[in-house]
């Protein structure tokens, strides 16, 4: 984003925030890059519902979808300086902000669905929610972003050699990239409002993502190969500005974080259906979907995890991670 943008987007944000505070309702804005038909999205519109009905109104939440207002990095930044309350990233963008999120991205550290959960709204989530407050992100709950997979054009991906040569669409992240040259690919960055695009033009000949993403994106009209690898599990993760955070009184934070954690469990559930729906309506627009075997995948990319050595902290929460519930 430029500077001349950045500073009509900070504009803009300001205005909508001095409107919110001309009365006795906190009205909250969220901002964030997903569609409005995005399972995640949903579950944001749930909290809102949730947080306008315990607070008796005393709260609400105004949602700003499909990058309106930037996208995930430029929506952190405007957190940072307080010029926007909410927004809801990628832990894969998140790393950038937050490093300890990075244990999260790392490719197959979650043995399946419960193990996840288990993880994510225990002990060890709440401690990694908190861990963005000293970079003003305050993390209120995780949402269900699926497992992520390959899709490509050209040729399905069945085995880590299928990647050779191939250059594969990565978020703006530091493990997405270390995992996909690990595998053999060649990792490129692309934003996702552009990504569409670059898979039409042959800048990236694929991409990885979950499949409720490759279905609202429409990547699949691009792209008919998906193969279900389920590299990752990245959840997405709901952030507070610090600024706004230290504003409100106890009350208010009972009242916002109740609604967040309430939203979680039916977030999963619109996000469950949401997987099946994609993978069916794909399929019937022509996609061919492929079960790789995982354990070649899962060699390929366990030097990864040794780049972690060297950090006590991260070492020890990989190692709480990988033991929970064994």
């Amino acid at each position: 984003m430029n500077i001349k943008n950045h500073l009509l987007l900070l504009l803009t944000v300001c205005l909508l925030w001095s409107c919110s505070q001309q009365s006795d309702t906190r009205n909250l804005k969220l901002a964030h890059s997903l569609n409005a038909q995005h399972p995640v999205h949903l579950g944001m519109l749930e909290m809102g519902r949730i947080l306008d009905e315990i607070s008796d109104g005393k709260m609400t939440m105004e949602i700003y979808a499909n990058g309106q207002l930037g996208q995930e990095r430029d929506l952190l930044e405007l957190l940072q300086i307080g010029s926007l309350d909410m927004t809801k990233v990628s832990v894969g963008a998140l790393e950038n902000f937050v490093p300890e999120m990075k244990v999260l991205t790392l490719p197959y550290i979650f043995r399946d669905s419960a193990h996840t959960w288990s993880v994510l709204q225990g002990p060890i989530g709440k401690q990694l929610l908190e861990k963005g407050s000293k970079y003003w992100l305050r993390g209120l709950c995780f949402y269900d972003a699926g497992s992520r997979s390959f899709y490509s054009k050209a040729k399905p991906i069945l085995s880590p050699s299928d990647l050779e040569g191939m250059k594969v669409r990565v978020m703006n992240s530091q493990s997405a990239f270390d995992m996909v040259n690990a595998l053999g690919g060649s990792p490129t960055p692309v934003s996702f409002g552009e990504l569409y695009t670059a898979l039409q033009q042959g800048v990236v000949d694929g991409a990885e993502n979950n499949a409720p993403s490759f279905f609202t994106s429409r990547h699949y009209e691009v792209c008919k190969y998906y193969s279900i690898d389920e590299h990752s599990t990245i959840p997405d993760a709901l952030i507070v500005s610090t600024y706004l955070w230290e504003s409100l009184s106890e009350q208010e934070r009972k009242w916002l974080q109740e609604a967040a954690d309430q939203s979680v469990n039916y977030q999963k559930k619109v996000w469950a259906a949401s997987v099946q729906e994609s993978l069916t309506k794909v399929q019937a627009a022509g996609v061919e979907i492929f079960h790789p075997e995982k354990s070649p995948f899962q060699a390929k990319v366990q030097g990864l995890y040794q780049a972690f050595e060297t950090d006590p902290e991260l070492k020890q929460l990989i190692s709480e991670i990988q033991n929970l519930g064994k």
